[in-house]
């Protein structure tokens, strides 16, 4: 009997499943930014592994200003901060001010859509039983949640900035299954991540379910592992 539930954050209540490489790289192709996949994907790496090593977002961090950062990262990784929108979105303004703006509204109004559509099923769950956030997060989380309104929905919130442990290790879901006051069995984890979700999840113990979506890369995953599989938070209700 499921009794409490761990949610992943990233990838799995802002973008369906999809995981967040690609959908940035679908906002770049829709403007028709001229970069390939492969340069745009470097970027895209080069852009997270700053972001982890350095303090760059701040607690105090909307979204918003967080994929500002990403996408800033992004641009000056391409040596574009400089070039202009392709003409046929009609811009003539340079770099951050327009191309990293345009890319911002896209995503950012994406995310609210998202958001918005888990905020429904998680209102929901919450009704029934506990929950518990577990996320790989800059540090600003809670900002986050306040800006989509989804604060006050989680009984406990865990954030591998805050704690000093990431997924994939298994700790973080034990945590979040002590932090319920429930036995692993009784727990479920939703995440969009086989690797950093789904896998340790079961190593800890818990049920899983996955939210599957478009991947970042092709390899193959094992689809019998999860506890079952879902492409909507709603198939939970």
């Amino acid at each position: 009997m499921v009794k409490g539930y761990l949610f992943d954050y990233g990838g799995t209540l802002d973008t369906g499943g999809n995981h967040w490489g690609k959908v940035i790289w679908h906002a770049y192709r829709h403007l028709g930014v001229p970069v390939s996949e492969a340069q745009y994907r470097e970027a895209y790496v080069h852009g997270e592994r700053t972001l982890a090593r350095q303090p760059i977002i701040r607690p105090d961090f909307t979204f918003r200003q967080t994929l500002e950062a990403k996408v800033s990262l992004q641009l000056q990784y391409l040596g574009m901060a400089d070039t202009a929108l392709p003409a046929a979105h009609g811009e003539t303004a340079l770099g951050d001010t327009v191309l990293a703006t345009a890319l911002v509204d896209i995503l950012y109004a994406q995310t609210k859509r998202h958001t918005a559509h888990s905020r429904e099923v998680l209102v929901r769950l919450a009704a029934e039983s506990p929950l518990v956030l577990v996320s790989n997060f800059y540090g600003n989380i809670h900002t986050v949640l306040r800006e989509f309104g989804l604060d006050g929905l989680f009984q406990s919130v865990i954030e591998s900035a805050v704690v000093g442990f990431r997924k994939p290790d298994p700790r973080i879901f034990a945590l979040g299954v002590e932090t319920l006051g429930l036995k692993a069995a009784e727990v479920v984890v939703v995440g969009d991540s086989m690797d950093k979700d789904i896998l340790p999840a079961r190593k800890a113990g818990c049920r899983t379910v996955w939210i599957e979506g478009e991947p970042w890369t092709d390899t193959p995953v094992d689809r019998t592992v999860p506890d079952r599989i879902i492409t909507d938070l709603t198939e939970l209700i």
